[in-house]
């Protein structure tokens, strides 16, 4: 063998020996939990597709569409995603059985924008159990916030006690003297605002007091025996913590009796239908906690994230209405969870999937109001500390120039 000739041999055997070993450590850089191929991701979440919270449901069809759009462009880091949207019916037995198919059955990769405290509950233990992500649920109770004990599982909407915080510290800068009555819901929910709301009170320096107090059970009726009474207490503030119906007919029974307290509500008791059951005109004034933007009304009609919303709306759900906000909730936790996706790369484990949900500190979803991102750190799961604090006018929502922080 002459010289030049073995030379050339070396080189190509060299060159050969480098692709190979680029070859290994690039297949060896993917690494996938059940779930995730070359090919797939595959994700899933339960929410109520029929019965009372079946208005929910277009979270899940916005989903399926979202990801069929990803797909249709390409996919995720060049995947195709499947997305299974399981119907609990808001029901925690019915969640127990949905989300173990998608995890048992399915294998699904993590789960995503499931509804509801008490389905989601039900499945807590199993799925940190079982070491799934169950991320960016669409309830804001404060135990979701629990890396130390439950790191599998987050909040994608403000928490209780940040939105009660924020609301305190309105109450202390306007009314420093205040004297505050209080409804609240009987339960988890209730106590989530109740306590966190007290606490900043006291720690302002006591000036701002709550002089009466009154709770309600779902069951109730009517609260209009606590409203009555409490009315009566010489509050000049009243913090509405209700839900659904017991907060159209609290905002109803306040104008009936022409009670004029500065009335804070919680921001998920701030949809058009309860107001609409109170009387628009009677909501007037009331104060609340916001951190989204709305599809359907001219105050955003040319922003380009709802416009965006809209043109993807059109092409893939024209049967949802243009003014469903809650589809357009699901459109922006769709783009998050296609986000933590993305920034998986080829490392789709479940562990790294929970990495970068924890780490999406300063990412804004087209949902939220402009200066609000997420605030999530491996530390500390609070979706969001800086919200934004409005006024209804009686057709809208007059929101401030700047948003507070908690």
């Amino acid at each position: 063998m002459n010289r030049r000739y073995s030379s050339v041999l070396t080189s190509v055997t060299a060159i050969a020996a480098v692709t190979l070993t680029i070859g290994a450590a690039a297949a060896a850089e993917k690494k996938y939990d059940p779930g995730a191929s070359d090919t797939e991701i595959k994700i899933g979440q339960t929410v109520p597709h029929s019965g009372p919270g079946s208005l929910y449901g277009v979270l899940g069809r916005v989903g399926e569409a979202y990801f069929q759009m990803l797909n249709e462009k390409g996919g995720i880091n060049g995947r195709k995603v499947t997305f299974l949207t399981l119907d609990d019916s808001y029901s925690a037995p019915k969640a127990v059985e949905a989300t173990r198919r998608l995890v048992e059955q399915e294998e699904v990769l993590a789960l995503y924008g499931s509804l509801g405290t008490a389905p989601q509950t039900a499945v807590h233990k199993y799925l940190n159990s079982k070491k799934v992500p169950q991320l960016l649920l669409n309830t804001g109770a404060s135990k979701w916030n629990d890396p130390k004990h439950f790191k599998w599982t987050m909040a994608g909407l403000p928490l209780y006690p940040t939105e009660a915080r924020i609301l305190a510290k309105h109450v202390v800068a306007v009314k420093p003297d205040a004297k505050i009555a209080i409804l609240y819901q009987n339960d988890d929910f209730g106590r989530d605002f109740l306590g966190p709301f007290k606490k900043v009170l006291e720690e302002a320096g006591g000036k701002a007091k709550v002089i009466a107090e009154a709770s309600y059970d779902l069951t109730e009726p009517t609260i209009d025996s606590q409203i009555i009474n409490l009315s009566k207490s010489g509050a000049d503030v009243f913090f509405n913590i209700t839900t659904g119906k017991a907060t159209s007919q609290s905002i109803r029974k306040i104008a009936e009796l022409g009670w004029k307290p500065l009335h804070l509500l919680s921001a998920g008791s701030t949809g058009r239908s309860i107001l609409n059951a109170a009387g628009l005109d009677n909501a007037k004034g009331i104060v609340a906690i916001r951190y989204s933007k709305e599809v359907g009304v001219p105050r955003f009609e040319k922003d380009p994230e709802v416009q965006a919303f809209e043109a993807f709306r059109a092409k893939y759900l024209p049967n949802v209405d243009k003014d469903n906000t809650i589809a357009y909730a699901g459109y922006g936790q769709a783009v998050t969870m296609a986000e933590i996706l993305r920034r998986c790369g080829d490392n789709l484990t479940r562990e790294n999937v929970l990495k970068q949900a924890s780490n999406l500190k300063g990412f804004h979803s087209p949902y939220f109001l402009d200066g609000i991102t997420y605030s999530y750190t491996p530390d500390d799961y609070t979706p969001m500390k800086t919200l934004y604090i409005a006024t209804f006018n009686g057709s809208d929502w007059d929101i401030s120039d700047k948003p507070v922080t908690e």
